[in-house]
């Protein structure tokens, strides 16, 4: 495609030097719909990105788009605080009837505010409040957001070094086959909690990503999931799962830690949980632990009520029947496929490709080469991003409604820039 030079003046001249996404997709977009976006010249995008996870749906989704226009038309209430409203009754009453009640997750539902960050926050904020323990304990390349009790179980140390001020009270651990196998899983974790001169502190929780994202596509195998899970029951310490990005049916289930049959003490959820990109995040825990006074935690937009409807929606049309879960886990044998293809075509090129469900990475062996090939994609007309420590590995996030053919074009479109940069 020929790509004209877009006006980006009032970008680069008003808005701050934090901004990053834009440096990678250097346009100006103006409308969207499904699994494309177009900019302001013409030139349609396949997005294989989705708002960083928020997109499952695809943009503009036609069904969830007419239920929010029908809402704001009748002049439904915006702005509610945690006021009960008719909007949100109808989200708790799908949530529990659709999601939580057939999963048997007797969940406790707490809106803590319309990010993820603030999900997670609310998670340790309640952990300790519960076990009355500082320590909580986070993995090697987790992310859990930006702010400062998030970026204290959060990895990235370009993301950590940006809160200015020591980052206390949390503790890494290895991840999943951080140490290649060479160790067994949780020696090192159990035998710092079984010594009395370990210098661990008893850590009221331990929270988790079963597929870190912006770790690099990181997949923690079932059974380490349950040897975590009975690990956390053992020395009494609350297990979070924070699905932020994987859940919402990312990896095919609705819940990503559903496939190791566990059930967490607290679950965070954001990003897809609205449906339509609208802010809104849940913090989910078991009935016991709702110790909370009365706006001991609270935010003025934790009442989005656009969000509660385009989220009750989103359950009702695609998770009532089981059928998105099937059709997440056949797309993403296709882009198994493809990425297969990919790495049997270029050797030495890539170390693995990894994923489950509509998440999947392809990790580089040269450092730079995930970049160069994000930028090449982006010219042939296809949004993909990176991730890892050092932005190593091609992050593919398609939304879950993305078609046969569209996952195809798009793959092509990869094998496309990869020869070019490869």
């Amino acid at each position: 495609m020929t790509i004209t030079q877009p006006d980006l003046s009032v970008f680069e001249t008003v808005e701050s030097e934090v901004r990053s996404y834009c440096r990678g997709w250097p346009t100006v977009f103006d409308r969207a719909q499904g699994s494309r976006l177009t900019d302001e010249d013409g030139h349609t995008y396949l997005d294989f990105f989705a708002g960083a996870g928020s997109l499952n749906y695809g943009h503009n989704n036609p069904v969830l788009k007419r239920a929010l226009i029908d809402y704001i038309e009748r002049d439904g209430i915006t702005h509610g605080l945690d006021m009960s409203t008719t909007a949100k009754r109808a989200f708790l009453e799908s949530l529990q009837n659709i999601i939580l009640r057939p999963r048997d997750l007797p969940y406790k539902v707490m809106f803590p505010g319309p990010t993820g960050a603030n999900a997670v926050e609310a998670a340790l904020k309640l952990a300790r409040k519960v076990k009355g323990r500082e320590s909580i304990v986070s993995f090697t390349n987790a992310f859990h957001g930006m702010s400062l009790g998030a970026l204290a179980v959060t990895g990235n140390s370009m993301k950590r070094a940006g809160a200015g001020i020591p980052l206390v009270h949390g503790t890494p651990m290895p991840f999943d086959n951080y140490l290649d196998g060479q160790t067994p899983d949780f020696l090192w974790f159990e035998r710092l909690l079984e010594d009395q001169g370990s210098g661990l502190n008893k850590p009221a929780a331990v929270i988790v990503e079963t597929v870190q994202g912006e770790g690099g596509i990181n997949v923690a195998r079932a059974e380490w999931l349950r040897a975590l899970a009975a690990l956390c029951e053992r020395q009494d310490m609350l297990l979070i799962v924070d699905d932020i990005q994987m859940g919402c049916g990312r990896t095919g289930a609705f819940f990503s830690f559903e496939e190791a049959g566990i059930v967490p003490d607290i679950v965070t959820v954001s990003k897809s949980i609205s449906g339509y990109g609208l802010p809104l995040a849940l913090t989910m825990f078991k009935p016991e632990l709702d110790i909370w006074e009365p706006g001991e935690h609270n935010g003025t937009f934790r009442g989005n009520n656009p969000a509660f409807v385009t989220a009750a929606a989103a359950l009702d049309t695609y998770w009532a029947d089981g059928q998105m879960e099937k059709q997440t886990l056949a797309r993403g044998e296709i882009v198994e496929t493809h990425l297969k293809a990919i790495i049997a075509e270029h050797p030495g090129v890539f170390a693995e490709y990894r994923g489950r469900g509509l998440v999947w990475g392809l990790e580089c062996t040269d450092k730079e080469l995930a970049n160069k090939i994000a930028k090449r994609a982006f010219e042939l007309g296809l949004l993909i991003e990176t991730s890892g420590p050092q932005s190593e590995v091609v992050k593919l996030l398609p939304a879950l409604t993305t078609t046969p053919e569209e996952l195809d074009e798009g793959l092509r479109t990869l094998a496309r820039a990869v020869r070019d940069c490869a």
